[in-house]
């Protein structure tokens, strides 16, 4: 069983974990179950995390996401650097000095109208690719937000190369 992290204690290097990561991949990733008790992950760019165990996400492309939450709301996201730069210095050094990724563990609520500062926090997340043909087809006219509540934190261990992160 992975070590259970308290949420408000560690939020600030959490965030940066997840800045990091997004800044790598574009995306983290949403595990959720469906009615029949599999599992289902969901690639997912729009996550903003808030105050200390509290986000968002705007839904506007997920399908079965949204159809296991109505069954069950308990859901797990994942962030990674995935930064070959990070892990080529990581592996060369034979340790992270940053902690390379995070479960965050916790409940789904319901679907709601954003607010318009959470449209801005969006904008401001996608305005370096305002130039691109994706943005507006992929970006605009994201309205719909979903409430995510974490209860705990398990981070990803690697062995001795992360025994020092999370201190």
């Amino acid at each position: 069983m992975e070590k259970k992290m308290e949420i408000e204690t560690h939020w600030p290097a959490i965030k940066q974990l997840f800045k990091q990561a997004f800044g790598s991949s574009l995306h983290y990733a949403i595990a959720s179950v469906n009615a029949n008790g599999e599992p289902h992950i969901t690639p997912i760019g729009s996550i903003i995390l808030g105050q200390p165990g509290k986000a968002i996400y705007f839904e506007r492309f997920p399908k079965q996401l949204p159809l296991n939450l109505q069954t069950n709301n308990k859901i797990c996201v994942l962030a990674v650097n995935s930064s070959r730069w990070y892990w080529l210095k990581s592996l060369f050094a034979g340790k992270f000095a940053n902690p390379p990724a995070i479960r965050l563990i916790g409940t789904a609520g319901k679907l709601r109208p954003a607010t318009e500062q959470e449209i801005t926090l969006w904008h401001r997340r996608v305005k370096p690719l305002r130039f691109t043909k994706g943005h507006a087809l992929m970006w605009a006219g994201m309205s719909v937000v979903r409430e995510l509540e974490f209860t705990h934190a398990e981070p990803i261990q690697i062995g001795k190369t992360t025994a020092a992160n999370w201190q």
